[in-house]
C-alpha cells in the first residue's frame, strides 16, 4: 500500500491536516493508496510558496531549465515500472498499457527539454534609431490539475510544458490516482531546485480551493463540469485558464469502407482503456449499406475481448476506474434501452468483486438519446444507421463538444469535407488514434479551451511582452 505525502515549498511531508483519504484496487476493492488531504489554508501557504521562487526560476537559463528537464526524465525513466504498476493499481489500466503511458510522459518531457531552449521571440520593423522586439516570459505560478485516465502522460505533459519555460507549478493529481502522481512528483523533484514544483493531495474541494487562489495559470484536463466551475473561479481572480475536457467524439463510417476493418477500427477507439480515453469513440454513425456487417463485425470484436485486471498477462479489457463510474455508464446504457435501443453485446453488470464492465454494443440508437448526448468514457459503442455522408456529418457536428473526430472513408473528397466542416480540435481520417509528433489542437465549445499539448503549449504557459526602446533625446545611440 501506498502512503503518499504532500510537497509544499520544498519539504516533502508538509501539510494534510484536512484529513485522509483512501484509494481502492477497482479490480477487487482493496486499498491501494493512502492519501493526505490538504486543508485551503495550507493551498494557500503553497502559493505564498511558490510566489518566493518564481523570480529565481524565471531568472535561470533557459537550456539550465532544459537540462533539469532532462534530468527529471531520466528520474521518471527509473521509476518508469513502479509508475506502471501505480497506475494499474489505482485505475485498472491493463499494465502494458501503463507503461506506454509512462513511455510517452518521458518522451513528451525530453520533447519539451528539446523545444524551450530554441523559442524566442521576434523582431519588429521601427524607427532607424529604435529597437523593437517582442519576447516571451513566464507567467508565474501555475496550478495543474490532472486527470486519473491516463495520469503519467498527462501530467508530464502540462508539468513538463510548464516548468521548462520558467514558471513554479502546483501540482495536484487526481484524487483516484494520487500514488501516480506522487511518484512522478518525487521523480521530478530531485531533478529541480526546491520549491520549483509542490505536490498537493485530495479531493475535488483541494482542486476548488486550488482554483480560487491569486495564479496565474490554472491548467486542467478532466470533467466538462469541473473545467467551467475552474473558469467561473478563474474569472474572479484573473488567472489564465487552460482546459481539456469532457468530449463525445463521433465515429463515421462511409459506405465504401470495409465494414470488417472499420470495425476494428471501432472497437479500438471505444474499448482501448476500458472506453476511458479524452478521445474515445462514444458515437457511431454508420451508412446503411455497411451498418448490417459492420454491427455484426463490432460485436464479435466485443465478444472476444480478454477482460481481467490489469496486472494479467493478457488482459484487453480491465476494470473502470471505480464502481460509482460503472454505475453512471451501465445507468446511460440502461436509460438507451428504454427509449428503444438495443443492446447487442454486453450491457449487464458483472457478479464479484470490482468495477468492472463489459465491452458492450447498443443498436437502434437515435442522435437524441443522451447515450449519444452526452459523455459516457466507458466501453460503450453506441451505433445510430444513416442514410448519407452528409447525415452523418450534420449528425457528428451537432453536439455540445468539440474535442475529436473520426471519418472511416474512401473518398478524398468525404475526408476534405469532414476535416474542414466539423467544429472539433482534431480531425483523424481512416485511423482513430495516431499522429505525428508535436501535433496539437484547441478542443472547442464544452471540450475546452487552449492549446493541448505540442510545441503550442510552450507558448500558452508564456506571456509576450513588447518592447520599445529608443535614444534618450531623440538622438543616436
Amino acid at each position: 500500500m501506498y502512503t503518499v505525502a504532500q510537497l509544499i515549498g520544498g519539504v516533502w511531508g508538509a501539510g494534510g491536516e484536512g484529513g485522509e483519504l483512501v484509494v481502492h484496487d477497482p479490480a477487487d476493492g482493496s486499498p491501494v493508496s493512502s492519501v493526505p488531504v490538504a486543508t485551503a489554508d495550507e493551498v494557500g501557504k503553497a502559493v505564498e510558496a511558490a510566489r518566493g521562487v518564481v523570480a529565481e526560476w524565471a531568472a535561470t537559463a533557459p537550456a539550465e531549465r532544459a537540462a533539469a528537464l532532462h534530468r527529471a526524465a531520466d528520474a521518471v525513466a527509473a521509476v518508469a515500472d513502479e509508475l506502471a504498476r501505480s497506475t494499474t493499481a489505482e485505475m485498472g489500466k491493463p499494465l502494458d498499457d501503463a507503461r506506454g503511458g509512462v513511455e510517452a510522459g518521458i518522451g513528451t518531457l525530453r520533447q519539451y527539454a528539446e523545444l524551450a531552449p530554441v523559442r524566442g521571440g521576434r523582431t519588429l520593423l521601427g524607427g532607424a534609431d529604435a529597437i523593437d522586439f517582442m519576447t516571451p516570459q513566464p507567467r508565474g505560478v501555475v496550478a495543474a490539475i490532472t486527470p486519473w485516465n491516463d495520469p503519467v502522460a498527462v501530467s508530464c505533459g502540462l508539468l513538463g510544458a510548464a516548468l521548462v519555460t520558467g514558471n513554479v507549478v502546483l501540482y495536484k493529481p487526481s484524487e483516484r490516482t494520487p500514488a501516480t502522481g506522487w511518484l512522478l512528483a518525487r521523480a521530478l523533484d530531485s531533478a529541480l531546485p526546491p520549491g520549483v514544483l509542490s505536490l498537493l493531495t485530495g479531493g475535488p474541494e483541494v482542486g476548488a480551493a486550488l482554483s480560487a487562489q491569486e495564479v496565474d495559470v490554472v491548467a486542467h484536463v478532466g470533467s466538462t463540469a469541473t473545467g467551467r466551475a475552474i473558469a467561473a473561479a478563474a474569472a474572479r481572480t484573473g488567472a489564465k485558464v487552460l482546459l481539456e475536457n469532457g468530449g463525445s467524439d463521433p465515429l463515421i463510417v462511409d459506405a465504401d469502407v470495409d465494414p470488417v476493418w472499420a470495425a476494428g477500427q471501432a472497437a479500438i477507439g471505444a474499448f482501448a482503456n476500458a472506453g476511458q480515453i479524452c478521445v474515445a469513440v462514444e458515437r457511431i454513425y454508420v451508412h446503411r449499406d455497411v451498418a448490417e456487417d459492420f454491427v455484426e463485425a463490432l460485436a464479435e470484436r466485443a465478444a472476444a475481448l480478454r477482460t481481467g485486471p490489469g496486472t494479467d498477462p493478457g488482459t484487453e479489457l480491465g476494470p473502470l476506474v471505480d464502481r460509482r463510474h460503472r454505475d453512471h455508464v451501465h445507468g446511460q446504457v440502461v436509460a438507451a434501452v428504454a427509449q428503444g435501443a438495443r443492446i447487442r453485446v454486453g450491457g449487464t453488470v458483472p457478479d464479484g468483486p470490482g468495477a468492472f464492465y463489459p465491452a458492450t454494443v447498443v443498436t437502434d440508437c437515435r442522435h437524441d438519446m443522451p447515450l449519444i448526448r452526452e459523455e459516457t468514457f466507458g466501453p460503450v459503442a453506441p451505433v445510430v444507421v444513416v442514410d448519407s455522408f452528409s447525415e452523418a456529418l450534420r449528425c457528428a457536428a451537432d453536439s455540445p463538444y468539440g474535442l475529436a473526430a473520426t471519418v472511416l472513408t474512401g473518398s478524398m473528397s468525404h475526408a476534405q469535407r469532414a476535416w474542414r466542416e466539423l467544429p472539433v480540435g482534431t480531425v483523424k481520417v481512416n485511423a482513430v488514434f495516431g499522429g505525428a509528433p508535436g501535433g496539437a489542437a484547441h478542443p472547442r465549445r464544452g471540450s475546452g479551451q487552449g492549446f493541448g499539448y505540442g510545441p503550442e503549449l510552450l507558448d500558452e504557459f508564456t506571456a509576450t511582452k513588447a518592447v520599445h526602446i529608443e535614444a534618450p533625446g531623440g538622438g543616436h545611440w
